[in-house]
């Protein structure tokens, strides 16, 4: 009876591992699901309603202007990401991918950051890039200098960045493994959050005068 029962408790983990490894847009059980934002459409698929098929052309699946370089000057960083999900063209809803033009003034940063549903895959097209990735707990740093045609990936939900050491422009693509990957800017997010939050958690937190923390909380 023991065994019986051992055997259906380790059955039903392993279903509830399944279920949480496919909780990121899972596989579509038709051929496209078109996004709409009204409700007038019967089917509602990963947070879209999906298009009338009969209505769908292929405009839909269409996105023009990522040969157009990002306006890195009005960014304090120096950096520009112009991402295509879903929300730019309806044809990615249930499709689990999305892709991003990446612009780097020199010593433009893209800061830390993570992407909560989507693993990241960078290729570098023009200059040269230090990027990286932190695991989680013990915090161990993976970082690689990236040359014109070098290809990196980071892990879903793991904090990355991107840093032009060059003295000219550079630019990158990114596929992501969501149709909506999600962007969690950790500069921003800390100091920056509305409402903010109380310095004393994060002086405390950083090891920081209070002061510090006030002030670095204007520049968010």
């Amino acid at each position: 009876m023991k065994k019986v029962v051992s055997y259906l408790v380790t059955v039903a983990l392993l279903a509830l591992a399944s279920s949480l490894a496919s909780a990121y847009d899972p596989s579509p059980l038709q051929d496209f699901c078109v996004a709409i934002n009204n409700t007038n459409s019967a089917v509602f698929v990963n947070g879209k309603f999906c298009k009338d098929p009969t209505l769908v052309t292929a405009n839909d699946f269409f996105f023009s202007g990522l040969n157009i370089p990002g306006n890195t000057a009005t960014n304090k960083v120096g950096s520009s990401v112009n991402l295509v999900n879903v929300d730019k063209l309806p044809g990615l809803n249930t499709l689990g991918i999305s892709l991003a033009r990446l612009d780097f003034a020199p010593y433009g940063l893209n800061p830390p950051h993570t992407h909560p549903r989507g693993t990241e895959l960078l290729v570098v097209i023009e200059g040269t890039l230090l990027v990286g990735f932190v695991t989680s707990n013990p915090n161990k740093l993976f970082t690689k200098v990236l040359n014109k045609g070098d290809v990196f990936v980071f892990p879903i939900g793991l904090i990355h960045f991107q840093f032009n050491v060059g003295q000219t422009n550079a630019v990158a693509f990114a596929g992501l493994s969501s149709q909506n990957p999600g962007l969690i800017t950790i500069a921003n997010a800390v100091f920056g959050s509305n409402p903010p939050i109380n310095p004393d958690v994060l002086a405390k937190a950083f090891q920081l005068d209070k002061n510090v923390v006030k002030y670095l909380q204007k520049q968010f």
